[in-house]
């Protein structure tokens, strides 16, 4: 037996891992493809944890297609175990993943997540562009509790009333407009809406403050997680909340804490596409 692969009723051994970021979002990627690893979540949290582990905002996990119209299958694991359901500067270093350790020759792969399919593209310029598909607004597909669909809502928080969007680009968004990001209640207020009980799945928190008609700034709260230095979803998410609201363009920048990313939407029922950069750290092998 090969000492570096697991097998399911075989000792413990080292699985190969690649540690990566895209804009300061940091993961642990392993390949399942061609490693025999099933990931659970009190492994994910032991791989995630910065003192006991190799430490990352999520895992992310790179297997067999299980359809023949896709490349690879794609899941995510929060910090604290939760599988969830998309992460935008994950699947731009999955594309690169893959790529770089020679698991496809493609340019453009599509990659299926627990709930959709998104497909990536390594550009000329070694950013990778994602199509993040078409966001979603129903409030029971979100899912948000809400009668009816709308551009904002009003969400009561510790005796505070506040005006926030909600939508899903694969999992689910609440984006809050604020003059200024840097005094924006991050850190106090993120918590309070991630588990708010309006959101029955919790929710990933955006905290955006408008530049002019190409550029905005923007924190995330991310569910699971915390704050993180980028969260590519979110940064689609409020992009998507500023359109809709006719605040920006239809192609703008979003700087996060992290660095920037390009996102183009033209409207309801159309694709989104996020670009950004995504950089591999180093590679390891650790106990498991």
């Amino acid at each position: 037996m090969n000492s570096f692969y697991q097998r399911y009723n075989g000792p413990i051994m080292l699985m190969k891992f690649t540690k990566m970021h895209g804009l300061g979002n940091d993961f642990v990627v392993i390949d399942a493809v061609t490693q025999n690893i099933r990931v659970t979540a009190s492994m994910a949290r032991r791989l995630a944890s910065r003192t006991l582990g190799i430490g990352c905002d999520q895992i992310l996990v790179i297997e067999p297609p299980s359809d023949p119209n896709i490349d690879f299958n794609y899941r995510i694991f929060n910090r604290d175990g939760g599988e969830v359901e998309q992460c935008g500067n994950g699947a731009r270093c999955l594309a690169r993943f893959v790529k770089d350790r020679r698991l496809t020759g493609k340019s453009s792969i599509r990659v299926k997540t627990c709930n959709r399919v998104i497909e990536l593209r390594i550009n000329t310029d070694n950013l990778v562009s994602v199509d993040m598909g078409i966001p979603v607004f129903t409030p029971e597909e979100i899912p948000f509790k809400a009668n009816q669909t709308a551009a904002v809502y009003d969400i009561d928080v510790a005796g505070r009333s506040y005006e926030a969007a909600a939508i899903s680009m694969g999992n689910p968004h609440v984006v809050l407009l604020v003059d200024d990001v840097q005094t924006a209640p991050v850190n106090e207020l993120g918590p309070l809406l991630e588990c708010h009980e309006r959101f029955p799945d919790r929710v990933n928190v955006g905290f955006m403050q408008i530049v002019d008609r190409q550029h905005i700034n923007l924190r995330v709260f991310e569910r699971g997680v915390g704050e993180t230095a980028a969260c590519g979803s979110g940064a689609c998410a409020a992009a998507v909340a500023a359109m809709r609201q006719e605040l920006v363009d239809s192609e703008i920048t979003t700087h996060l804490t992290g660095g920037d990313l390009t996102i183009q939407w033209q409207g309801e029922g159309q694709a989104l596409f996020m670009t950004g950069p995504a950089v591999s750290v180093f590679h390891g092998r650790i106990k498991i």
